[in-house]
C-alpha cells in the first residue's frame, strides 16, 4: 500500500490495523472513482480562481485526471490495494505525474468532501436510472392497459371477490410506477446540492470558488453548511434506497400476483421461457425463479438501507464507522436497479390464458352488483346487501363479466381506467 495520506514521521503503522481500516474500500471506491475524477477536475479549477495553483498547473492536473479516467476504463490503471483508498490513488498519480502540483491538489478538501461529491454524483446518476424504469414500466402497463380488455378474477384476502380485468390490473401497477418515478424525481431534488468545499465538516480559511465547483459539476445549488454536508451523509444515501424500495415494494406485488396466477391451479400467466428456470432433478419443472427473486428483491434493498440506518447513531461532524455505509449502498441500489430493469420486458411479454380466466369468473361474484343495482333504485344499501348475500350463489344469472365491466362507471375503473389522465401525467414527469 502507498503512504497514507495522513502519514506522519512519528506514527508507526501497523499493518494488521491498516488492513482493517482499508477494508474493501479500495474495492468499492472503483464504483465512485470516475466521479472523484471528475470532482478532482473541478476542485483544481477553483484552486485555479483563487490563485492557489497557476494555470498552467490546472491545465497539467486536468490532462493527467483525464489520461487517469481513460487508462481506468481500459483497464490499464487498477485500483487495488496498493492504495488505502480511490482518493489516496488519484493524489498518488498526480504526484508521480506532476511532482509538487500533484501534491497541491488535496489544498482546501479533505476526503469527507471528496467522498461527498463523488457520491452525490453517483446518486444523481442513479436516480434517474431509477426515474427511467420506472417509467418503462409504467409506459409499458399503459400500453397493455389499453388492449381488449380481459375479464380476470378480482381478489381480496386471496378469495374471489368480483370482476375485474387485464386492463385494471395493468393500470393499477401503471400508476403506481409514475408515482415512483416522481418519488426518484423528487429525491433528485434533494441530493442535487453541492459539497464540495466542505472539507472536514468546517470549512478552511480559503476562498474556495464554490460556486465554480457547483456549476461545474451540474448541480443545482450548493450545500451550505459544512456541518450540514456531513450530518447529510447516510441521510441522502437512505433516501434513495428509500426511492428504491418503493418501487421494490410495487414489483413485490406484483410479483406475487404473477407467482400465483402461473401455478397451475390458477393457470391465468404464462411467463417468457427466459424468466423462468429447470429443476436440477424433476425434468417436468419449468420454475418462475426471476419473478420469485423480483419479490425477494425488496428485502435486499431494504436492508441496506437498515445497516446504513444503524450507523447513524452518531454525534455531529464526521465519524469513521460511515465509511461502512458505501458497501451498503452500492450493493443495495446496484440490485435494486437490476432488479427494475427486467420488469418491462417481462411484463410486455407475458400472456394471459383467456378461456381459464374467464371460467373462474363464477355466479357470486356478480353479488356486490346486484347490491349496488338495488341501492340505486332506492333500497336501503344495507337491505340491499343482506339480500345480494342471500341470492349470492344466483347473482350471475344473465351477467356477462363484460357487461359487469361496462357498467363500472366510477371513475379509474371498469370501462373508464382514464389512461389518458395517467399517460398526462407520465408526460408531466418530463417538465
Amino acid at each position: 500500500m502507498t503512504q497514507p495520506l495522513w502519514q506522519k514521521s512519528n506514527i508507526k503503522i501497523d499493518a494488521r490495523i491498516m488492513q482493517f481500516l482499508a477494508g474493501d474500500d479500495v474495492v468499492l471506491d472503483r464504483e465512485f472513482f470516475l466521479h472523484d475524477i471528475t470532482a478532482s477536475k473541478a476542485h483544481v479549477e477553483g484552486l485555479a480562481n483563487i490563485g492557489v495553483v497557476s494555470a498552467e498547473e490546472a491545465a497539467a492536473l486536468k490532462r493527467e485526471l483525464d489520461v487517469l479516467a481513460e487508462d481506468f476504463r481500459a483497464g490499464s490503471f487498477v485500483l487495488d490495494d496498493r492504495y488505502e483508498d480511490g482518493h489516496s490513488a488519484i493524489e498518488a498519480r498526480l504526484t508521480e505525474r506532476l511532482g509538487d502540483a500533484g501534491r497541491r491538489v488535496h489544498t482546501g478538501r479533505s476526503r469527507n468532501d471528496q467522498i461527498l461529491v463523488a457520491t452525490r454524483l453517483w446518486l444523481k446518476e442513479k436516480l434517474a436510472a431509477l426515474e427511467q424504469h420506472c417509467r418503462a414500466i409504467a409506459g409499458v402497463c399503459l400500453d397493455r392497459a389499453a388492449q381488449p380488455a380481459i375479464p380476470l378474477p378480482g381478489y381480496t384476502h386471496i378469495q374471489r371477490a368480483v370482476v375485474s380485468s387485464t386492463g385494471m390490473w395493468f393500470a393499477g401497477f401503471a400508476e403506481g410506477f409514475i408515482d415512483n418515478a416522481l418519488r426518484a424525481k423528487q429525491t433528485a431534488l434533494l441530493i442535487d446540492a453541492n459539497p464540495l468545499g466542505t472539507a472536514a465538516g468546517y470549512g478552511v480559511n480559503l476562498k474556495l470558488d464554490r460556486e465554480h465547483t457547483t456549476r461545474a459539476l451540474g448541480f443545482s445549488r450548493m450545500q451550505v453548511s459544512p456541518i450540514y454536508a456531513q450530518l447529510s451523509r447516510g441521510k441522502f444515501e437512505m433516501a434513495v434506497l428509500e426511492a428504491i424500495a418503493g418501487a421494490l415494494l410495487d414489483v413485490r406485488r406484483l410479483a406475487w400476483d404473477l407467482s400465483l396466477f402461473t401455478t397451475a391451479e390458477f393457470n391465468f400467466v404464462k411467463l417468457p421461457s427466459e424468466y423462468t428456470t429447470g429443476s436440477s432433478i424433476m425434468p417436468n419443472k419449468r420454475n418462475p425463479d426471476v419473478v420469485e427473486l423480483l419479490r425477494a428483491s425488496y428485502a435486499s434493498v431494504a436492508a441496506a438501507r437498515t445497516e446504513i440506518e444503524q450507523l447513524l447513531s452518531l454525534p455531529s461532524g464526521y465519524q469513521r464507522d460511515l465509511q461502512f455505509s458505501k458497501g451498503s449502498l452500492f450493493h443495495g441500489v446496484r440490485h435494486g436497479l437490476a432488479a427494475l430493469e427486467l420488469v418491462p420486458d417481462l411484463l410486455a411479454r407475458m400472456a394471459w390464458n383467456e378461456p381459464v380466466m374467464r371460467a373462474a369468473i363464477e355466479p357470486a361474484m356478480y353479488a356486490t352488483d346486484v347490491a349496488i343495482e338495488q341501492a340505486a333504485a332506492g333500497v336501503p344499501f344495507r337491505d340491499a346487501y343482506r339480500a345480494a348475500a342471500d341470492a349470492a350463489a344466483s347473482a350471475g344469472e344473465g351477467r356477462t363479466p363484460e357487461a359487469s365491466l361496462a357498467a363500472r362507471v366510477s371513475p379509474g375503473s371498469g370501462y373508464d381506467l382514464r389512461l389518458d389522465a395517467l399517460r398526462d401525467r407520465l408526460s408531466r414527469l418530463d417538465g
